[in-house]
């Protein structure tokens, strides 16, 4: 492919579409840009407005930094405008998407995508989010922690614990091992969160539920009073947001638990008159899926877990619909929350014949956004799940598709999903950087735009083994990795003890769920100022909060990942190789002339030299590292 097409971009922020937030009916500017002395003969907008193709011309501009920018205009004549462009040059022609440059006519799943009148959570992308276990992060007021034996599910009583104890297996522990973490100990370290810098916190499930993990729940309209009340939550909201943070909360309206007061099997807190187990004349008996001989269906079979069944219009109205329902409860004062992260959403109202998920979604998103229009909805999904990013159902999936996943696998570690199967098990379980390019890509690039920078992009959470605790895993990697997530579209999320590189087991799920080692000095660690800085630079710098995004280069295993606006520019480049290799990285398709300086960001030396064609430099990338460096611009 010829190098001057290296340089060709647009994407959806400000310096490309003149209003990345249209109004139906609206006409915007579109600008593409490429190499000032790039051999263009002419550029072309291809569009189709109501399923019309149409070839427009697109006008020279002016050049900056050596980037002559295009420009044409577009009516948003429909809520989704869908475009790409064509550049031809010679007797050739090629054409742009979100996915790139393509030489063939390429197909529409692609394109770039504007929503008329989407209204997008704008904090979110510049945002860093801190995901708190609540349980284990610290411990505010003993005179609410758990009881050893306070109460037994399925026969196993409830263990109380001592912060520094051994975490338990699920064998050993049941989920019912408390360390006595609470509302109040995330309210009383709000000074410390301040200084790590996140700007949101996202909470695992605080409502009544006797597990430790709180996902089988007993009462969506109360906080547990283990985590000190609705009272608590009261008080940390207020004081975050009066510290200038966000809170969403955590929840699943997939399936309560068998003690929630709806259903009542296990009659742990409520009199058997009470819920539809015992009763099935009870008015939430069609809450959940009976059979005719009192079976009913749980999630993924589990028992404890029984499925809601939102064929019944009464349930809609009590967890979304109605002005004193669950989700509505929490999003107005006291509380004020920000946003709701769902758990399970991927399977959410999905039961074999009966699929209202895409009905549902919409339905949600309507209610949640009247309350507050810049409320976060975020879902877990652990895959491609580009079919509810349209701008009408979900803000953003928890991304491990596009971010955890690739990102884990990049730096050593199989699949957490492939690893189950004895057969992929045995595969390689490094990805290489073409590869990871390609599975970033091609997920982001079938989304609209403004998605893209909603995105929650995470290396760990509650539910899978932290990176840093695998030994298969280099630690200059690791770096690497966390540098690659903050650089990717969206918002960074960090687990919490990543921070202070807590301990923990790279298997299972208790082997991520340690109490929080506030004994330890890792403030003064160079892990903790590692993700301290790199905080500091997306709150700071414009280029990670409202920049675009180009892959550089992707060679074996090597990647190099810009985030860049027309007057700035940052490069990751991170190596998985064992031996040093010299890679060429096109800065001046950035707009940009040379690395500033020969260190990075955080004092790793660097060495590079021009490229020979003026228009590059040669970095070389020693074995298992990561540079993160700012780059001289052209000049205007």
């Amino acid at each position: 492919m010829e190098a001057w097409l290296e340089s060709v971009y647009s994407d959806g922020t400000l310096d490309f579409v003149s209003a990345p937030a249209p109004r139906l009916g609206q006409t915007v500017t579109l600008r593409l840009r490429c190499a000032a002395d790039a051999p263009v003969d002419a550029v072309l907008l291809r569009s189709f407005p109501n399923g019309a193709e149409t070839l427009r011309a697109m006008e020279p501009g002016p050049v900056r930094r050596g980037l002559r920018y295009y420009e044409t205009e577009l009516r948003i004549n429909e809520p989704r405008v869908c475009y790409q462009f064509c550049l031809v040059s010679g007797g050739e022609h090629y054409f742009y998407t979100q996915r790139g440059i393509s030489s063939c006519l390429p197909g529409r799943s692609w394109d770039f995508r504007l929503l008329a009148d989407y209204v997008q959570p704008a904090w979110v992308k510049e945002a860093v989010f801190y995901q708190i276990f609540p349980e284990r992060f610290c411990n505010g007021d003993p005179a609410n922690d758990v009881r050893e034996g306070e109460y037994a599910v399925d026969g196993h009583p409830t263990l109380r614990r001592a912060w520094t104890d051994r975490v338990l297996s699920y064998e050993e522990g049941r989920c019912l091992d408390f360390y006595g973490g609470d509302l109040e100990g995330i309210r009383r370290r709000i000074p410390y969160l301040q200084g790590l810098g996140v700007t949101a916190l996202y909470l695992n499930p605080i409502f009544r539920a006797p597990s430790v993990h709180k996902y089988d729940c007993v009462d969506y309209f109360h906080v547990d009073p283990h985590f000190g009340g609705d009272e608590a939550l009261a008080r940390l909201s207020a004081d975050l947001h009066e510290a200038g943070m966000k809170l969403i909360l955590d929840i699943s309206i997939n399936h309560t638990g068998s003690a929630h007061r709806w259903f009542n099997r296990d009659c742990l807190w409520f009199d058997k008159s009470v819920g539809a187990y015992h009763n099935p004349a009870a008015p939430e008996r069609d809450w959940y899926f009976f059979g005719p001989d009192g079976s009913y269906k749980g999630w993924w079979g589990i028992e404890g877990l029984p499925v809601l069944n939102y064929r019944s219009e009464s349930l809609r109205d009590v967890i979304y619909r109605a002005e004193d329902s669950v989700l509505k409860k929490w999003l107005k004062p006291p509380y004020s929350i920000d946003g709701w992260r769902f758990d399970v959403a991927d399977v959410f109202a999905r039961n074999d014949e009966i699929q209202l998920a895409h009905e549902l979604w919409p339905q949600i998103r309507r209610s949640i956004k009247a309350e507050n229009p810049q409320a976060y909805i975020l879902a877990e999904d652990w895959g491609d799940c580009s079919e509810y990013l349209r701008g009408d159902e979900w803000d953003s999936p928890m991304n491990y598709w596009g971010c955890g996943r690739p990102l884990r696998q990049f730096v050593g570690q199989g699949d957490f999903f492939l690893r189950r199967n004895p057969a992929l098990a045995r595969v390689r379980s490094r990805i290489t950087a073409p590869e990871l390019e390609d599975r970033v890509m091609q997920y982001l690039a079938k989304l609209p735009f403004a998605l893209w920078e909603n995105q929650f992009n995470l290396l760990g959470s509650h539910d899978i083994g932290r990176l840093h605790n695998d030994p298969a895993v280099d630690p200059g990697e690791y770096r690497g990795a966390v540098m690659l997530q903050f650089l990717l579209m969206g918002a960074p999320s960090v687990y919490y003890g990543d921070e202070a590189e807590i301990g923990g087991e790279p298997e299972g799920n208790e082997g991520c769920r340690w109490p929080m080692p506030w004994d330890t000095d890792f403030e003064a660690g160079e892990r903790f100022r590692f993700y301290q800085g790199l905080i500091a630079l997306k709150r700071r710098r414009e280029a990670l909060r409202r920049g675009g995004m180009k892959f550089l280069c992707a060679e074996g295993g090597i990647v190099a990942l810009a985030r860049f606006t027309a007057d700035e520019a940052l490069v990751a480049v991170v190596s998985t190789e064992d031996r040093a290799r010299e890679l060429r990285l096109p800065l001046a398709a950035l707009g940009a002339a040379a690395p500033a300086g020969e260190r990075d960001l955080f004092g790793t030396a660097m060495t590079w030299r021009p490229g020979e064609d003026g228009k590059s430099v040669a970095l070389t990338a020693m074995p298992h590292t990561a540079y993160l460096f700012d780059c001289e611009m052209r000049r205007p």
